[in-house]
């Protein structure tokens, strides 16, 4: 193990992140340099808190299996080639997961029982960062080729483990995604101040080089490249599309103007930061903004509309906010609802709980200027209005950040003519394939909106089973099933 009284000895500690009033000026990663090297002068210590305990539920917390004991180990004993190499092995980006993922490995850590729990993501930004500094992320093209050629359909997390995996077991991939740029909503989602694209864009770069093929600014399902088409030209299709469906709000005042789902609003903003022009671009600068919805992407909404120069932010929850610590209900090792607070909610912006939008009030022209909200309780398990609660804030900016609800029907998903689940998601077996024979699913398509985790760990193990549909056996890992989900009560 690490150092065997470090969880004694050590209390657990993250890097700092830049100044507040510094970082909102600019699009930049909210961590000095990057994230992994702000944590390189506490990292062996905070790796040295590992207990390496005799079932390492942090296993569990993680769908991919990473070996995290392992490259703790290897972290506190400065190995960090060796550390790369163990991660690697269980995970194809942790430059993505490191700074994406909400580590649910560490509500699960065993030291978490009565310890603050060990940071493991940042253990594994730190190996990830210094290994792409130390060149010991190359290339690993395949020895030879079997000859068969696979399609993947979006370039998001999912289908680019799929790809990866795929195309290091000698298959000729082509990854095909709509948008202008690979990425999916690594690039268009995510806002830079999360993850800067410069950590996609290489990893991109290293794909291609193993034989990879990108496909950019293809709409699979329109023109020429039917679903038909699509199946005749290919040996094996993945559907990784995502889950793109967003979920809206059809409340009186709905069409008035100003208002707009949070995947309308950050693309753009994206683009604009990464020194892009956009075309009526919608923006926060001066206005009163009003985030529905609690999330991650609503905390995207947030830094963004900051970065912007909104008058003000204020970011709705319809449930009631969580607790500071691990409820009763939710015990360990399962991932709790707790009250978290990320970069963006350090910057700027107000979170009122417990409340339902009514309706949109607009003005002469057309325009949103207010909001009517009602508090809302449950009871007998289901949310009722609180008379006599109901109040106006203001709002010139309205953006949806309420979910997704299963990837787009119209087009590729219907000419393929695969079995759709009640929530609009695509039916697969246990092997990861559709109804139709030789088309698979992964990620957000198949098992509805998730965590870039799940994502990824449904690629690798859809790219296992691609792989013995082509060639009769595998070697490639296949971390979990289909119907694998969240440690839960």
């Amino acid at each position: 193990m690490a150092d065997p009284k470090g969880f004694l000895k050590t209390t657990r500690e993250v890097a700092e992140r830049r100044p507040v009033e510094e970082r909102v000026q600019d699009w930049h990663e909210v961590y000095p340099g990057s994230a992994g090297r702000a944590l390189l002068p506490i990292i062996t210590e905070q790796a040295g808190r590992c207990m390496d305990c005799g079932i390492p539920f942090c296993h569990q917390g993680c769908p991919l299996g990473n070996i995290i004991p392992e490259w703790n180990d290897l972290v506190w004993r400065d190995d960090w080639q060796a550390a790369i190499e163990r991660l690697h092995a269980t995970n194809n980006f942790p430059e993505f997961t490191g700074r994406l993922c909400p580590a649910p490995c560490e509500t699960a850590c065993v030291l978490g029982i009565n310890q603050p729990a060990v940071t493991i993501k940042n253990v594994e930004v730190s190996i990830i960062d210094k290994a792409w500094e130390s060149g010991y992320v190359v290339p690993q093209p395949p020895e030879w080729l079997s000859g068969r050629t696979v399609a993947v359909i979006g370039s998001g997390p999912a289908g680019l483990a799929a790809a990866q995996q795929l195309t290091r077991a000698g298959h000729t991939v082509a990854v095909y995604e709509r948008a202008d740029k690979p990425g999916g909503l690594l690039r268009y989602g995510i806002p830079e101040f999360k993850m800067e694209k410069q950590h996609l864009d290489r990893r991109l770069e290293q794909m291609k080089r193993e034989g990879t093929v990108f496909r950019s600014g293809v709409e699979v399902g329109s023109g020429a490249l039917t679903g038909s088409a699509l199946k005749d030209r290919y040996d094996a299709v993945v559907l990784a599309m995502g889950a793109t469906v967003p979920r809206d709000l059809p409340v009186p005042g709905r069409e008035l103007k100003g208002i707009h789902q949070a995947m309308e609003f950050l693309p753009q903003a994206n683009r604009v930061a990464l020194g892009e022009e956009v075309a009526d671009q919608i923006r926060a600068d001066g206005k009163h903004v009003v985030i529905i919805g609690g999330g991650d992407t609503g905390a995207d909404c947030l830094g963004t509309s900051t970065r912007q120069g909104a008058a003000s932010i204020t970011q709705l929850e319809i449930m009631p906010e969580p607790p500071e610590d691990r409820p009763a209900g939710q015990p360990w090792p399962t991932y709790p609802m707790i009250f978290r607070v990320s970069s963006a909610h350090e910057e700027a912006g107000e979170r009122v709980y417990s409340v339902s939008t009514k309706r949109f009030l607009g003005d002469e022209a057309g325009n949103v200027r207010a909001l009517e909200l009602v508090d809302v309780r449950f009871e007998e398990g289901r949310l009722v209005e609180i008379e006599g609660t109901e109040r106006e804030i203001p709002a010139d900016l309205v953006l949806f950040a309420m979910g997704f609800l299963g990837p787009e029907g119209p087009g590729l998903v219907e000419q393929l003519g695969v079995e759709l689940d009640p929530r609009s998601n695509v039916v697969r077996d246990d092997d990861y394939m559709s109804s139709v024979e030789g088309v698979f699913v992964a990620g957000d398509a198949g098992r509805g909106q998730s965590l870039i985790v799940w994502a990824i760990a449904e690629g690798r193990a859809a790219a296992s089973a691609v792989d013995k549909y082509l060639t009769g056996s595998t070697t490639l890992p296949s971390p979990i099933p289909p119907t694998a989900r969240p440690v839960v009560v």
